[in-house]
């Protein structure tokens, strides 16, 4: 149920994504489940911590900029 905000490397813009179960996901409304590849390489993480995504276009890294 946590909100985290978070900024993909090498862009200026943040987004911001509650962690929910699988049932509630919809990224659409900024819902992504712990078990997707972001909502799981955020877990266990805290503010400042760098996250790397594997995703269909490749690997990413987030920064993690705000944790509610």
């Amino acid at each position: 149920g946590s909100t985290v905000t978070i900024r993909e490397d090498g862009f200026d813009e943040d987004e911001t994504y509650t962690i929910v179960g699988q049932a509630e996901a919809n990224p659409r409304e900024g819902k992504i489940s712990a078990k997707s590849p972001i909502g799981a390489a955020l877990m266990n993480r805290k503010k400042g911590d760098k996250a790397k995504v594997n995703t269909p276009n490749g690997k990413v890294v987030f920064k993690i900029r705000k944790i509610k």
